[in-house]
């Protein structure tokens, strides 16, 4: 039930949305057919409003479809699914064999049966995914929404909109399809959409209705004009959208160009207001299902072992066979006795390990959920929880994964002046003798040009304080606090009902700074903006553009009208690296950035460049030429901005600090002590992150630090890689161009000395960078990886690495989504590896070598009895008895050790040192999976040999004694591998024993029920088991005394 994202543009590369939400895999069969109707390629459309009959083109139905198959495609598709796999054919051939009269063994139940129970539970659980995601699809398509028509508003279903069609859309309400904006009910004309479905962002987005649209009276005036939208063709750009806006009946006709800002995607929920839009894509062409894509399917390690050791019995089955006919001297139909000996062997390949070791993990999964000392943790990806035990190198995030992306801020910097947290009042005070001094009616910034007086600094803290309350995306909103209701706080300017919505929790912080210092953004919306004084006075300001930021141009601007005064002025903030570039020369700027990085501060550079009516006019026809291009607009209007983006005056610096998660270095800690190497991979700045790390306790207070020096030819990074080579024990601090140069040229030599390092960090990295380097890992060093992170743009690590853990933050829920584990908080971490990994792995592999134990006992057992009667291919064990063998017998207590542990959980925690053992794969090698195999060729042995030596008269008597043995021996052997003692393995115990003492009743056919009454029979079945299992536990015993495992030192 999951669906993964990938989207291009910002800078986002894999996402993921739970399946309830999305569109997903609409329709995306592309058949012959599709393509004959024209459904197969996109092509840019022209949409009449509200007159889909007008279309140019057949479109897809909006119809959304999740399901993997439909009625006719289950049963074969699951069935194909399974086969696939070599082990699942091998045992499908095996029962169909049967049927062959030449190679029939027994009973036909006796191989049908366990294919059938295992397949059973594989169909009954893909069953159960397709019958959820067919009724979340069925709940999503059956949604009614309002549509305007010539009869009125009339309802429909999801399912029944089309293109053309003018769509209502409440407030909470999911937008159906992808639309073109063109009314709302809110009075500022605009709305709010709450995106963290598409792309992740807890933050709401604003959305503008296409002006002329706007403007009618009412509703049903959009069927009376003529008009049309033409939009470009789908694509998976859910950041960028170029169309134009054409109204034919207007004088003089009207045209208008369409961005992001007028669209409504599918997947988005309406924050405010109600909203009217025309459809314009639908179904497989929405922006949310072109940007699904299958997650990559992760495959454990530890599956990847069991598999090649159930090859390697394979193969020992193959010559087992071989041997048996070769010691016939290959007599008669030789070649039908190797398919028999084949049959009657098939037991050395395990049937059951598989349904096994998922059920073992779903029991993993569960545990995790209902650990309570790590709430809110869930397992999207329930196949692999055992890769949590063995990981060697764990990469992470900064922002908001090891900091709780809450911002505060700490700092304002004028160059000559700076001001920290202990000095604001004096800032306050400075902001207060602005507006209240009578000179300063007109404050300082509007003093005539000819008088080039230095600015006082309290006109300079002013401006600065100004610019910042006015460049940003934020927006106060109201809401009824239980005493005023949301119309009257909006009048009023309620203090205690205001709250600041925008795209980044840094906006919001310099915000409420603004506030606290006493100028306070009160009211906003499309056009224009309320700052309030500390006097109380309201000043106006007309917005006239805005230019977003974007994590390619790393800025954003605004130009402003102040309504007193009529001065137009072009406010800009950033990153220092493309500020230093625009604002007027300076001494101050590099040096300042750089000491606030060091103490951990992100850094924006403010500033701003008054403009004249005419300068105005002359952009404003360029810029509104540029945006009604339909080819190669982004770069044209970027070129026209940047005409402007000249000599700006620089006014301030601001600093925000990003503080660290809780318990965020007791993790990391744990982390070193259990042997993981830690590497921060962050786009942040280099200061920011080395100061972090530091902060962090990632880079040990005693520890060197080697910062590699910028390069950007061959021969750079060939010196840099040679000094940083001379070092040793000392954690590397990276940028991403130098890695990128490295990883060009020397990225054999740089892998190989970075993975030398205790802890390496990689700032200013690019989202497919830091999946990158995951990439190499993995492959430089075979290790598995753990990718941690929070937002859309650790999306591609998250799914590159082996385990990727999403930690649901700030920035949303796109990581956690796209994750395999997601957490509430980095520290829960620790406990998911140390402890639940840990057993997990444990267990798994203990799980495993006993399934495998338990067929190759009985396997040796039938090898025994071959060959002593003159190797004839005869069962041992037919009917029930070898069906019951590998369930009700011996199934409970060998599923119990999934419950077995060898120390508690705090022991865990308290010596991390007990996971590096695990580093090594020891609990499943062939070291211990070639002691399993001996101890069942022994024990198989013993009680087959046992019971022909102590038989009497009949045959029957062989197969009581034997087969009892083997029950007691396998209970007896999950007793001596259990380490910690659960209530429900003493029970499954005690049934297992119940149910095979009970079913002799029903057996007499294979049994002599007279016979097992006898004490004859008990001393007998006495005698095998103590010689199966006495010497093991002896030898257990021994080892134990002289050579304890690491945990027992801890237990005793």
């Amino acid at each position: 039930g999951r669906v993964n994202v990938c989207f291009v543009g910002r800078d986002l590369s894999l996402q993921s949305w739970p399946v309830s939400s999305i569109p997903s895999s609409v329709e995306l069969w592309c058949c012959p057919w599709s393509r004959c109707c024209g459904i197969g390629d996109f092509r840019p459309r022209t949409v009449w409003l509200g007159h889909p009959e007008k279309r140019e083109q057949r479109y897809p139905r909006n119809v959304i479809n999740n399901q993997k198959y439909n009625f006719f495609t289950f049963l074969p598709g699951v069935l194909f699914n399974q086969f696939k796999y070599f082990f699942n054919l091998y045992f499908l051939l095996l029962a169909c064999s049967q049927f062959v009269e030449e190679l029939r063994l027994g009973a036909l139940y006796t191989y049908w049966v366990p294919l059938g129970l295992v397949l059973f539970i594989t169909i009954m659980r893909e069953a159960v995914d397709e019958i959820r995601c067919y009724l979340r699809d069925k709940e999503v398509n059956s949604q009614i929404y309002s549509k305007l028509s010539m009869r009125g508003t009339v309802k429909v279903k999801s399912s029944g909109i089309q293109v053309g069609d003018l769509i209502i859309v409440e407030k909470n309400q999911r937008v159906p399809a992808d639309m073109i904006f063109l009314r709302t009910s809110e009075r500022n004309g605009s709305c709010f959409l709450r995106t963290d479905q598409l792309d992740g962002e807890t933050d709401w987005k604003l959305r503008l209705p296409v002006a002329c649209t706007q403007r009618l009276p009412t509703a049903t005036d959009l069927l009376q004009i003529r008009s049309y939208v033409y939009a470009e063709e789908p694509n998976i750009d859910i950041h960028n959208f170029i169309g134009t806006f054409t109204r034919e009946d207007g004088d003089p006709p009207v045209n208008e160009s369409l961005s992001i800002e007028n669209t409504l995607w599918a997947s988005t929920v309406i924050a405010s207001g109600t909203v009217v839009g025309v459809v314009i894509y639908t179904g497989k062409e929405l922006r949310s299902v072109m940007n699904t894509s299958n997650p990559r399917h992760k495959v454990g390690l530890f599956d990847l072992e069991v598999n090649c050791l159930t090859k390697i019995l394979f193969g020992a089955l193959v010559v087992v066979s071989l041997v048996m006919v070769a010691l016939q001297h290959f007599a008669g139909r030789w070649y039908l006795q190797i398919f028999r000996f084949l049959l009657l062997f098939s037991h050395i390949v395990p049937i059951s390990l598989r349904v096994n070791l998922d059920m073992g993990k779903m029991v993993f999964s569960w545990m995790i959920k209902k650990d309570s000392k790590i709430p809110g943790t869930v397992v999207r990806a329930s196949t692999i929880p055992e890769q949590l035990g063995r990981i060697s190198y764990l990469l992470t995030d900064k922002t908001g994964t090891l900091t709780q992306n809450e911002m505060v801020f700490r700092r304002l910097h004028l160059g000559t002046v700076a001001y920290g947290m202990d000095s604001m009042d004096e800032v306050q005070s400075h902001v207060f003798s602005a507006y209240t001094q009578p000179t300063h009616d007109l404050p300082a910034s509007r003093a005539p040009a000819a008088t080039k007086v230095r600015k006082t600094i309290s006109s300079r803290v002013h401006e600065a304080v100004k610019a910042i309350a006015l460049v940003h995306n934020v927006t106060p909103v109201y809401e009824a606090n239980g005493v005023t209701d949301q119309a009257e706080a909006e009048q009023h300017y309620e203090d205690t009902c205001r709250v600041y919505q925008a795209s980044s929790p840094d906006e919001v912080s310099l915000v409420q700074w603004t506030e606290s210092v006493g100028l306070t953004l009160v009211g906003r919306d499309q056009s224009s903006m309320q700052l309030r004084t500390p006097t109380g006075q309201i000043l106006n300001f007309t917005i006239l553009q805005i230019f977003p930021f974007t994590y390619e141009s790393k800025r954003m601007g605004i130009i402003v009208r102040d309504e007193s005064t009529g001065e137009i002025t072009f406010y800009m903030k950033g990153a220092d690296v493309v500020m230093a570039g625009i604002v007027q020369y300076n001494d101050w700027l590099e040096e300042e950035c750089g000491n606030m990085a060091r103490e951990g501060l992100r850094v924006l550079v403010v500033s701003k460049k008054s403009l004249t009516e005419e300068q105005y006019q002359d952009f404003e026809a360029r810029y509104v030429q540029a945006k009604l291009s339909v080819h190669d607009r982004s770069l044209k209007v970027a070129t026209v901005i940047e005409s402007l983006e000249m000599e700006m005056e620089l006014l301030c610096l601001t600093g925000v600090e990003d503080q660290l998660q809780t318990d965020v270095r007791p993790t990391l800690e744990i982390l070193r002590n259990a042997g993981i190497k830690v590497w921060m991979l962050t786009g942040d700045k280099l200061e920011t992150a080395t100061c972090t790390a530091k902060n962090a306790h990632l880079i040990t207070r005693n520890q060197d630090i080697h910062i590699f020096r910028p390069v950007t030819t061959r021969g750079e990074a060939h010196l840099e890689l040679n000094a940083f080579r001379r070092k040793h024990d000392c954690a590397l601090v990276i940028s991403g161009d130098s890695l990128e140069v490295c990883l060009k040229y020397y990225e054999y030599e740089f892998m190989e000395l970075a993975c030398q390092c205790p802890a390496v960090v990689c700032c200013r990295c690019t989202p497919t960078q830091k999946a990158q380097i995951v990439r190499l890992l993995q492959e430089r060093t075979g290790k598995l990886t753990c990718a941690v992170g929070d937002g859309g743009n650790d999306v591609s690590m998250i799914q590159e690495a082996d385990c990727g853990v999403g930690v649901e933050g700030k920035e949303g829920k796109q990581a956690s989504l796209a994750a395999d584990f997601s957490v509430t908080q980095f520290k829960h971490l620790g406990r998911l590896l140390m402890v639940h990994g840990r057993n997990s792995y444990k267990r798994s592999a203990a799980l495993s070598q006993f399934v495998i134990h338990r067929s190759l006992c009985i396997s040796t057992m039938q090898a025994v009895f071959s060959s002593v009667f003159y190797f004839a291919s005869v069962p041992l064990y037919q009917g029930f008895l070898i069906i019951g063998y590998s369930t009700v017998y011996t199934m409970f207590p060998v599923f119990s050790l999934v419950l077995d542990k060898d120390v508690k959980s705090e022991v865990a925690m308290l010596y991390p040192e007990l996971y590096k053992d695990l580093l090594k794969g020891r609990p499943l090698s062939f070291k211990t999976f070639l002691i399993w195999v001996l101890i069942s060729i022994y024990q198989g042995s013993i009680i087959m040999y046992g019971a022909m030596l102590l038989f009497e008269s009949e045959f029957v008597h062989i197969v009581a004694i034997s087969f009892t043995s083997l029950i007691l021996t396998e209970l007896l052997m999950v007793a001596l591998t259990i380490q910690t003692w659960h209530w429900l393995m003493i029970v499954g115990e005690l049934l297992s024993l119940a149910c095979y003492v009970a079913s002799l009743v029903f057996l007499h056919e294979f049994i002599d029920v007279y016979f097992i009454t006898t004490v004859s029979f008990l001393w007998k079945v006495t005698v095998i088991t103590l010689v199966s299992c006495l010497p093991l536990y002896i030898l257990k015993y021994l080892r134990r005394r002289f050579s304890p495992p690491n945990y027992s030192k801890l237990t005793s």
